[in-house]
């Protein structure tokens, strides 16, 4: 057998919503994708057979083995720029956490990356202003750790998701050309997380405290709902098309969003001309759509396979409807590696 030889790679993303799977044919690029598979958050039985699917032969450790991508609910994804001369001062860094990023440093797991390529960052050089802070608490770590650990799965590497797809839509810019700055939403159930990013990197980053649980109030009292529950099922089921209420129902979201663009706009004197949301469930596609046309942007309309097969990382015909999903995309992002300089997949003819 052609792969007999190589370890069968694995991926999952953990997000607040869904659980995604993928099997790969090695945990490493070049790779072929073989399987993938979702299962709802909290649906054990299915994730536990989805298991046994993926991976028949039970491991001697009990657990599969996998890359993760996970969105605890406190992460932060912060661009910020260094005062490079007040980088020695004995308190620049811990008034930077508390005064900037608004976190206690010591509760938090934080890494420093640049801004405009991800690189880990040198704080023995200290010589690049823009940077990204990316973590989350000590204790959701742990909590994100031991779910997975309680579903069979054991994280050789844990991400945070977010990070792996700003990094991915990047090099997938680059790939195609494109100097449209884009808007990225990262929105979950309590936090919209809002990025502007570009071929040359992330450019804006900015947290909005409102998600998708702030428009549950606006359904229950447009549609006169009962209580509140009665109308979070409903806006998380496919029973009722949103799309017409769309504009109430981002109307604060909205208002966040423009004044973020606005100032990016002004600063830069570049416009953003597209956006995309990742995390998305199907049952809530509308919101994209809603947020673009609320905007007078485009929604971003790529085909990640070709990026993809640059990146040596092959989808076959039968998955390439599934992979070219937007909400798929941050699981795909998890296989890409970007220490290849050519990025030409060794089958790819030039």
């Amino acid at each position: 057998m052609l792969f007999s030889k190589k370890t069968k790679g694995f991926f999952v993303e953990w997000n607040e919503n869904s659980v995604l799977f993928a099997r790969t044919t090695s945990s490493g690029a070049p790779m072929e994708v073989e399987e993938l598979k979702e299962c709802a958050l909290g649906d054990e039985a299915a994730i536990a057979d989805t298991l046994k699917h993926l991976q028949p032969r039970k491991p001697p450790s009990g657990y599969m083995h996998a890359v993760v991508g996970v969105y605890p609910p406190r992460r932060i994804v912060r661009r910020h720029t260094l005062e490079i001369k007040k980088m020695k001062e004995a308190n620049y860094m811990a008034d930077v956490f508390n005064q900037q990023l608004r976190i206690e440093q010591d509760k938090y797991t934080v890494a420093m990356i640049s801004a405009t390529d991800g690189v880990d960052y040198d704080l023995s050089k200290a010589v690049q202003k823009e940077v990204i802070f990316c973590g989350a608490p000590n204790e959701d770590i742990v909590a994100s750790q031991e779910s997975l650990l309680n579903a069979g799965i054991f994280p050789e590497r844990l991400e945070l998701g977010s990070v792996a797809t700003l990094g991915a839509l990047v090099d997938c810019l680059t790939f195609e050309k494109s100097k449209t700055p884009t808007l990225v939403l990262d929105v979950g159930n309590d936090t919209t997380h809002s990025f502007i990013i570009s071929s040359n990197g992330v450019e804006a980053s900015r947290p909005i405290p409102q998600g998708l649980e702030a428009m549950v109030p606006v359904v229950q009292k447009e549609l006169g709902l009962k209580d509140e529950e009665s109308a979070r099922k409903l806006f998380r089921s496919n029973t009722f098309d949103f799309t017409g209420m769309g504009p109430l129902l981002i109307k604060r979201l909205l208002k966040e969003l423009q004044s973020s663009i606005g100032f990016y706009e002004v600063q830069t004197g570049q416009s953003v001309g597209q956006v995309i949301c990742i995390q998305l469930s199907p049952k809530l596609a509308w919101l994209e759509g809603s947020l673009a046309s609320s905007l007078g942007i485009a929604t971003l309309k790529f085909d990640p396979i070709p990026w993809l097969r640059s990146r040596r990382v092959v989808v076959p015909d039968a998955l390439t409807k599934t992979a070219g999903e937007s909400r798929w995309f941050g699981l795909m992002s998890l296989m890409v590696q970007y220490n290849n300089q050519d990025g030409a997949h060794p089958t790819e003819k030039k």
